[in-house]
């Protein structure tokens, strides 16, 4: 028999395979490889961004500063690299330190001082924001040739089709996670800490260390995804990446991963984000819808995928109470 911990995500799955197929029947075009390959250079940086968020959300917690700390990694590094000359090799090292140790004082303070995650990362998104805009106040074009070549850059493969530099990161960082996700301590800690923290501190596993770390991911991965959305972009903003917290923890849910934490995977999350893509590329190819329905359309997902992990938490409560 199926395990039911694997039904959301394959509920997720069979749901991409519709939407899909649906787009592919109505629109000429729709079914190609290039624009699959299109979902991905779209939404890398925010595959991105929902692994780290998956990480946070299976640990039972959240973190609202994601967006934030994108758009302040655009900022400081379209800064350094065209206002104050500074190399590209020092800048993305710099904005990547930067991000994780965000997120490792946002762990800390949550777990040290037992304070709600949902109001330690809602202050560090209001703080992080902030900083962007002392920085300036206005858009900072990037011409820098090393950023401009990526940007430009594509990967030929067969068919004519092509994926770009961040397609190759995103997809680089899922293999990872998922990884990290399954085959580690670490990992195996964050599902424990998820599925209860006090169970997890009677078995002595190093919860304070583990959900510092969660965050530091979180941080690294936002800051990282900032980067990504830089060479997208190629300008820094302090309103670039505004309300992507929402579109991550979306992601992440209808990937699913219970909010509760404790059961999730990072390629529920790869697939939540790339149904986000079909429905925007389906809007496109409409064309006399207004983008409002993406917004629309996630959130009736969202509405139904938690009732649908609700179902499922009372069944399996239901079951192991009978037992």
């Amino acid at each position: 028999m199926l395990n039911r911990k694997y039904v959301p995500i394959l509920v997720t799955f069979g749901l991409l395979a519709v939407m899909f197929a649906a787009g592919s029947f109505r629109y000429t075009g729709f079914f190609s490889a290039q624009v699959l390959f299109n979902l991905l250079i779209d939404n890398a940086f925010l595959i991105i961004t929902a692994v780290g968020m998956t990480f946070v959300i299976v640990s039972g917690g959240i973190d609202l500063s994601v967006g934030s700390v994108i758009a302040l990694t655009t900022m400081v590094s379209a800064s350094l690299v065209e206002q104050h000359g500074w190399s590209p090799a020092v800048v993305i090292p710099l904005v990547l330190v930067m991000g994780a140790t965000f997120g490792t004082i946002m762990g800390a303070i949550i777990h040290y001082f037992k304070i709600q995650p949902f109001i330690v990362t809602l202050a560090g998104m209001f703080l992080a924001r902030g900083l962007c805009y002392i920085i300036s106040i206005d858009t900072i074009t990037i011409t820098n040739g090393f950023f401009t070549k990526v940007a430009q850059t594509k990967i030929a493969l067969p068919g004519d089709s092509f994926i770009s530099i961040n397609v190759v990161i995103a997809l680089a960082v899922v293999a990872g996670a998922i990884y990290l996700a399954h085959y580690t301590r670490f990992g195996r800690n964050a599902y424990a800490i998820g599925g209860s923290e006090q169970s997890a501190l009677l078995m002595g596993l190093p919860v304070a260390r583990t959900k510092i770390l969660i965050y530091a991911f979180s941080g690294f991965c936002s800051a990282l995804a900032g980067v990504v959305f830089t060479f997208y972009m190629l300008s820094g903003y302090g309103l670039h990446a505004m309300g992507l917290e929402l579109d991550t923890i979306a992601a992440v849910v209808i990937g699913g991963t219970l909010l509760t934490g404790g059961v999730g995977y990072v390629a529920g999350t790869f697939i939540g984000v790339l149904i986000q893509g079909v429905i925007q590329t389906i809007i496109s190819f409409e064309g006399t819808l207004s983008s409002w329905w993406t917004k629309i359309v996630i959130g009736l997902l969202l509405f139904v995928f938690i009732l649908f992990q609700r179902l499922l938490s009372e069944r399996r409560v239901s079951i192991k109470t009978s037992s």
